[in-house]
């Protein structure tokens, strides 16, 4: 949609600049107040917030909630693949990539947060290099 009026918003406001400038210059008072505004004086200087270092570093601190969520995907993934594993020798045709997917979770380093959520990965991670293991993968 194309607008061709350009000047529609300058009409309107000359309408009431006009209109203004007939009803007198009258400032806004309240009543009852003679007291003039005092002009504002001078702010308390600005203070250093810190060095960009404290900044940086507060950045790269982990929220421990990330760990744990990590570790319970982490967690959710080997089930997954167990259950795959499961599903392929129920048809009969093993996947290689399945179990190379499987290996590479294993093996990849994870990060340690809550000791009670550690004990279950680690079951998870053993009955997966069993499972590995019978398939001479690990």
């Amino acid at each position: 949609m194309r607008i061709t009026d350009q000047n529609r918003v300058n009409r309107t406001d000359a309408k009431k600049a006009k209109k203004a400038d007939q009803s007198g210059s009258q400032t806004f008072r309240v009543q009852g107040e003679t007291q003039q505004t005092r002009a504002s004086t001078s702010t308390a200087p600005s203070q250093d917030v810190g060095s960009i270092d404290a900044l940086l570093a507060l950045q790269a601190v982990e929220d421990p909630l990330v760990g744990k969520k990590k570790s319970i995907q982490r967690g959710h993934d080997l089930l997954d693949g167990l259950e795959r594993i499961k599903t392929d020798l129920l048809v009969g045709r093993l996947s290689e990539s399945r179990l190379d997917n499987m290996l590479n979770l294993v093996t990849k380093a994870r990060q340690k947060s809550d000791p009670e959520l550690d004990g279950i990965i680690d079951d998870i991670e053993l009955r997966v290099r069993v499972e590995l293991a019978k398939f001479n993968r690990f």
